[in-house]
C-alpha cells in the first residue's frame, strides 16, 4: 500500500512539474488586495496560542523567485500534506468550531492543512511574506481556507480540495482577505474582480 500510495505520489509531482513550464509561459497573477480588515476569529486565537507564528515582519519586496526546484518543492509539500492528513471537522477534533490548529495529530480541516503547508514551506525557506492563509468563498456559499504562495510568477492556490497547484485565477472561489504580506497578524480585503460577489466571514 506504501509502495501504491508513492508511486501515485510521484506521479502526481511529476504531472505538475510538467505545468511549470505553463506557469512559467502564462506571465504573473496577482490578487488587488485592499486596506486592512478583520482577522478571522480561529487565526486570531491561533495567535493568543502561539503569538510566535503571527509576529513575522516582512519588508515590502519583489515576491519569492519562483525556479524550477521551488515548483517542485511546493508541488511536493502540497501532495505530502493532502495525503498525510486526514479530513475531520473542528467539531469532531477538538468539540469546538473554527480551531485553528496544525494537525499534529493527523487529523484537520482546510485551514490546518493550509497551515501545515506554510510552516513547511517556510522551514524549506520560503520567506514568510510569500506564505499567506487566504479566506475564500466556494460555489455553494461555504467558506474556505487555502494557502496563497506570491511567486515572481503570480499567485498560486495550495488546496485541500484540490490535488494540483493552480493559480489563483484558474480557481472556481471567490477570495475574500488573506494575511498581509508584510504582517502575519495582519489581515487585509481582496478585491476579487472576476466577481461581483460581496461577502465576509467571521
Amino acid at each position: 500500500m506504501k509502495k501504491t500510495r508513492g508511486k501515485l505520489l510521484l506521479a502526481a509531482i511529476a504531472m505538475q512539474l510538467s505545468a511549470w513550464g505553463s506557469a512559467y509561459a502564462a506571465g504573473p497573477a496577482y490578487m488587488h488586495t485592499g486596506g486592512r480588515t478583520t482577522q478571522p476569529v480561529g487565526h486570531y486565537e491561533f495567535c493568543q496560542r502561539i503569538p510566535g507564528e503571527c509576529s513575522e515582519r516582512t519588508p515590502k519586496g519583489a515576491p519569492v523567485e519562483l525556479t524550477r526546484k521551488l515548483w517542485a518543492t511546493i508541488v511536493s509539500i502540497n501532495n505530502s500534506v493532502n495525503t498525510r492528513v486526514k479530513p475531520r471537522t473542528d467539531m469532531e477534533n477538538y468539540g469546538v468550531e473554527e480551531y485553528w490548529a496544525y494537525p499534529d495529530n493527523g487529523y484537520g480541516d482546510c485551514e490546518d492543512y493550509a497551515l501545515e503547508k506554510r510552516r513547511e514551506l517556510m522551514d524549506a525557506g520560503v520567506p514568510a511574506g510569500n506564505l499567506l492563509m487566504t479566506v475564500a468563498r466556494q460555489q455553494n456559499g461555504d467558506g474556505h481556507a487555502v494557502l496563497t504562495v506570491r511567486t515572481s510568477l503570480g499567485e498560486f492556490i495550495l488546496d485541500n480540495l484540490q490535488t494540483k497547484v493552480l493559480s489563483w485565477t484558474d480557481t472556481d472561489y471567490t477570495y475574500l482577505k488573506r494575511q498581509s504580506d508584510q504582517n502575519s497578524g495582519v489581515w487585509v480585503t481582496i478585491n476579487d474582480g472576476r466577481s461581483d460577489a460581496v461577502a465576509s466571514v467571521r
